[in-house]
């Protein structure tokens, strides 16, 4: 059979026996849109076989994301914490104490605590400093006419804005991004030399937060570090453990997801170049632009939900204590939501993509980053217009997160 082929060059002669999602080495020309059309196509709640995992379902269609996503007394996100992993018990008890692993109510509680920190009327009114932040990211490159992409820009705004909203010295945001990179690398021999070197990261940062909220303690300011500090869940105050995973949580989410976004953004611009000059041309349509680069990118591939129950999913059944991934640029590809779901359009509309989940874990920074993302493109297209790929483009080795390592691009130098 003769395999044919989409607008992002993927060939559909994959069938369901080659669908191994398991390894990062599926993932190293981006995410593997020809097995995601087969799974949706024949196999939409699928029973991945054992690799380094045990077996674990794959759920590929919007509506099945949306449904799961929402039915948390179901599919809980603690029992056995959000990622594929094989978790100790002793593990397990510090991956519940972050944000991320935990079930309403509880979640519920200590989502509270912060969401008034990320407000569309808190955030609408950072406006102004952000662009004044982006700005001066274009500025140190502008006059070079060449530059990575990845370090030099897409990583410079998400982690200034969230050192700032967060209390750290602006001096301190590359050890973030290190630690960041450390943590959610750990498959890529690039940025983690091992699965120990990530936990070894994140026992840095939460050193770095020991030290922060002792001088918080003393020294309260406007920051979420100090909002932290002073946050009681059921009259009592967080614990240091509790406080390391809610500052670890916000740092890394606050800055990894909206750099790969503004990267493969980017890239996907550059891919198609009638976008791009459509863009520059109609700087309105900016804010569709931006909703179709979170479509097209989806940066957290998936989520892993565990079964309360027994439970049937498209007939399907699904036992207790099985665990469930929700694959996020597949459902933002769904032929039955999105009309021409292969096509890139700055323009579309409606656009209803699940890029930052749905349900009670829907992204909390989901207003920052578009701001953020808005920003940048608009300063960006602006001042430096003919902007094109320079190089070969390197991806972040990862079933996880859709992300780019560098990217090298040039421009016509500002004078």
């Amino acid at each position: 059979m003769l395999a044919t082929r989409t607008e992002d060059g993927s060939a559909d002669g994959v069938r369901l026996e080659d669908v191994n999602l398991a390894t990062p080495e599926a993932f190293r020309n981006g995410f593997p849109h020809a097995m995601f059309r087969v799974l949706r196509r024949e196999a939409p709640v699928y029973r991945h076989p054992a690799s380094h995992v045990e077996p674990f379902w794959v759920v590929s269609r919007y509506k099945d994301v949306w449904d799961v996503s929402l039915d948390q007394a179901t599919f809980s996100s603690a029992m056995r914490g959000t990622i594929l992993k094989n978790w100790r018990e002793d593990e397990l008890l510090m991956v519940r104490q972050q944000m991320l692993n935990m079930d309403p109510p509880k979640h519920t509680k200590y989502r509270r605590l912060v969401n008034q920190g990320f407000s569309p009327k808190r955030v609408n009114r950072l406006e102004p400093h952000i662009r004044e932040m982006a700005a001066k990211i274009v500025d140190a490159v502008a006059r070079r006419g060449s530059c990575d992409f990845v370090t030099d820009v897409a990583a410079e705004l998400p982690l200034q804005v969230i050192v700032e909203l967060m209390g750290v010295p602006l001096e301190d945001r590359h050890l973030v991004f290190q630690w960041s990179n450390r943590m959610i690398g750990f498959d890529d021999p690039d940025y983690s030399a091992s699965e120990e070197d990530g936990k070894a990261a994140a026992m840095e940062m939460f050193m770095y937060a020991h030290e922060l909220a002792q001088r918080r303690r003393t020294e309260p300011r406007d920051d979420l570090v100090s909002v932290l500090m002073q946050a009681e869940v059921e009259g009592e105050k967080l614990d240091e453990s509790q406080f390391n995973n809610f500052f670890l949580l916000l740092l890394v989410a606050g800055n990894e997801t909206t750099r790969n976004l503004i990267s493969g953004g980017m890239l996907a611009l550059f891919e198609h170049p009638d976008q791009l000059a459509r863009l520059v041309r109609d700087p309105s349509l900016m804010p569709t632009a931006v909703e179709e680069m979170l479509r097209w990118v989806s940066p957290v591939m998936y989520f892993v939900r565990t079964a309360t129950r027994d439970v049937e999913l498209r007939g399907q059944r699904i036992a207790e204590g099985e665990r469930v991934t929700l694959w996020y640029g597949s459902a933002n590809r769904d032929e039955e939501v999105f009309e021409r779901p292969d096509t890139f359009d700055v323009g579309r509309t409606p656009n209803d993509h699940l890029a930052f989940g749905i349900g009670p874990h829907f992204c909390l920074g989901a207003n920052l980053a578009r701001l953020e993302i808005r920003v940048m493109f608009e300063e960006l297209l602006r001042r430096l217009p003919d902007i094109e790929l320079a190089g070969p483009v390197a991806r972040l080795r990862s079933n996880f997160i859709h992300g780019i390592k560098s990217m090298p691009v040039r421009f016509t130098p500002e004078r």
